[in-house]
C-alpha cells in the first residue's frame, strides 16, 4: 500500500470511530474533588444482575483535548454486549507551553494518582451506582495511552518499594485486554510515537529512568495477571513493534501474554462500534470476565 494510500485509510478509519455521538452515562461519581476525577457508568443494556465490570481508560496521548467522551460509544457498545461499563477520567497534560506546538502529554504524577484513587474507589462506587454489577469480576480495558495505564493499573502490586501508588497484594482482576497500548516505552520512544508523547509524560530527560520504573508497563513484570494485547498489523500510530516489545519483555520475565493481531487494521478500529475489530475486542473481554 503506497504511503497516500495508507494515509487516506487511516483518515477514513479515525472519522469513522470518531462519527458516533457521545453517549450519556446512566450514572457518573465522583473519586475526588478535581473535576476530571469523574467515573461514568453504564448498565448492562439486557438488564442481567451479575454483569462482570469492564472499567475502560480511554487513550489520546494523556493530553487534554481528549477526554472519555470519545470512548463513550465504545463503552455503550460493550454496555449492549451484557457487560456493566465503568468509564474513568483522570487528570491529563494541559495547554501547550507554545502556540502551535503539541498539548503536554500528561500531568506527573497526578495522572497516576488518579488512575490508582479510580480503581481503589470502584468497589464502594460500583455497590452505589451499579448494585446489579459483580465487583468480583473487573477487567480493565485500555486504548493506546489508555492501555499503558490499563496494564500499570494491574501492576501495583509489582511497582518499586517506596511507590505512592504500590499495592501489598495484586489487585483482583479478572484481567486486562490492552488495545494498541503504549506498553513499552523505550520502543516508543525510538520510534517517536504519538511526537514523543511518552518522553514528555515523563518529563525532564534526567528524570526518565527513574519514573519509567514506575511507569513503563515493560518493566513491570511479571504480574501474574491474565493479559492480552489487541494489536493492528497496520497502525501507524502506535505500531505492532510497541505491542511486541512489550509481549516480549512479558516472556522474559517468565509470564505469557496474549497478542491478538488483527490483519489491515489501525488505531481506532478497536474503539469503533461500526468496525469488526470492536466485536473482537469485545470477545476478548468475554473470555476472561465470563
Amino acid at each position: 500500500m503506497s504511503d497516500s494510500a495508507a494515509r487516506d485509510r487511516d483518515a477514513a478509519e479515525a472519522e469513522s470511530a470518531f462519527s458516533h455521538p457521545p453517549v450519556a452515562p446512566d450514572t457518573s461519581a465522583a473519586y475526588g474533588s478535581h473535576p476530571d476525577q469523574l467515573i461514568d457508568f453504564y448498565a448492562p443494556r439486557d438488564g442481567r444482575t451479575g454483569a462482570p465490570v469492564v472499567v475502560v481508560l480511554h487513550g489520546g496521548v494523556w493530553r487534554a483535548p481528549y477526554d472519555r467522551r470519545h470512548v463513550s460509544p465504545f463503552a455503550d457498545f460493550l454496555a449492549r454486549r451484557g457487560f456493566a461499563v465503568a468509564s474513568v477520567e483522570y487528570r491529563r497534560g494541559g495547554i501547550p507551553p507554545q502556540r502551535g506546538a503539541d498539548w503536554v502529554a500528561g500531568r506527573w504524577p497526578e495522572t497516576f494518582d488518579d488512575v490508582a484513587a479510580a480503581m481503589d474507589a470502584l468497589p464502594a462506587l460500583l455497590a452505589r451506582e451499579l448494585p446489579q454489577a459483580d465487583a468480583r469480576r473487573i477487567v480493565l480495558a485500555g486504548h493506546s495511552a489508555g492501555g499503558q495505564l490499563a496494564l500499570w493499573a494491574a501492576a501495583r502490586h509489582v511497582l518499586p518499594e517506596g511507590s505512592p501508588w504500590r499495592l501489598p497484594t495484586p489487585p483482583q482482576l479478572r484481567g486486562v485486554v490492552a488495545l494498541a497500548p503504549l506498553a513499552d516505552f523505550t520502543t516508543a520512544v525510538a520510534l517517536d510515537v504519538c511526537s514523543g508523547g511518552v518522553a514528555q509524560f515523563l518529563g525532564r530527560a534526567e528524570d526518565f529512568e527513574e519514573r519509567a520504573a514506575h511507569a513503563d508497563p515493560a518493566v513491570l513484570l511479571p504480574t501474574g495477571i491474565a493479559t492480552t494485547v489487541v494489536q493492528g498489523t497496520t497502525d501507524s500510530d502506535v505500531p505492532q513493534a510497541v505491542a511486541e516489545a512489550f509481549v516480549d519483555a512479558a516472556a522474559r520475565a517468565g509470564e505469557t501474554v496474549g497478542l491478538t493481531l488483527l490483519p489491515e487494521v489501525g488505531h481506532f478500529p478497536l474503539i469503533d462500534p461500526a468496525a469488526d475489530a470492536c466485536a473482537v475486542v469485545a470477545e476478548e473481554l468475554a473470555q476472561l470476565a465470563w
